[in-house]
């Protein structure tokens, strides 16, 4: 409805300006301020967080794909999305293109991002000398990061709704900067390496899974911090 109230509003200053070919065609101040408020909402960092959401499909569907380029699709993605991740961040604030949509969209796509890796990487079980796949080895860690996502989703919609002091106590600080970073090198190295066994590809897929291990292990740790810090507030 509201874009065919625009369409209206231009045609009515059309016949206007047709009526009334002494003055110049221009737009009215309302359709102005429309176009500024759609030009604010579709910044280029929210274009580039949108464009990380629509990439979640492709992932899935290069993953099971059945060819050569199945893996290194599926691995291109990730770092894509790693890279955006980090330059929508930069350029909102370099460029002062931030926006309230931006900021509630930039950590959902993240999200969506990081669980549909690990739940792909869930249903292809690792195989391991002398005992076959073990179907446990990305579960534990996928569930301690995914819940510890979840968790802290609702904590800090939570906080928004109290009081400033609250919402100090949930911001990012560099624990969860770490675990991020972790999270993403160790899951770019088991997608790249995803049809190896624990045994295969040298130390790559070793070090993927223990770098994943760490990543569960600073997850949960940062939410113990964040949730000391809450009942400090709460305390108070």
């Amino acid at each position: 409805m509201s874009d065919m109230g625009s369409e209206n509003k231009i045609d009515d200053v059309g016949w206007y300006n047709y009526d009334n070919q002494d003055q110049p065609l221009s737009a009215s101040p309302s359709m102005q301020n429309h176009n500024h408020q759609h030009s604010k909402f579709l910044t280029l960092p929210t274009v580039l967080t949108l464009g990380r959401v629509a990439a979640v499909p492709l992932l899935v569907a290069t993953f099971y794909a059945d060819s050569w380029w199945g893996r290194t699709a599926t691995t291109s993605i990730f770092i894509v999305a790693a890279i955006t991740d980090w330059l929508d961040g930069y350029l909102a604030r370099k460029m002062k293109l931030g926006t309230a949509f931006g900021a509630f969209l930039d950590p959902v796509a993240d999200k969506l991002m990081v669980a549909a890796a690990l739940i792909l990487l869930c249903s292809r079980p690792l195989e391991v000398a002398m005992s076959g796949e073990v179907a446990w080895l990305f579960t534990v860690p996928a569930t301690a990061i995914i819940g510890r996502e979840i968790t802290m989703s609702a904590v800090r919609e939570w906080a928004a709704s109290q009081n400033g002091k609250l919402l100090e106590a949930v911001a990012v600080n560099n624990l969860g900067k770490w675990k991020t970073a972790t999270q993403m090198i160790s899951l770019t190295i088991l997608l790249a390496t995803r049809d190896s066994s624990l045994g295969g590809s040298g130390i790559l897929v070793p070090s993927g899974v223990i770098l994943l291990y760490i990543s569960a292990g600073l997850s949960v740790w940062s939410l113990a911090v964040y949730m000391s810090k809450i009942w400090k507030v709460l305390l108070k």
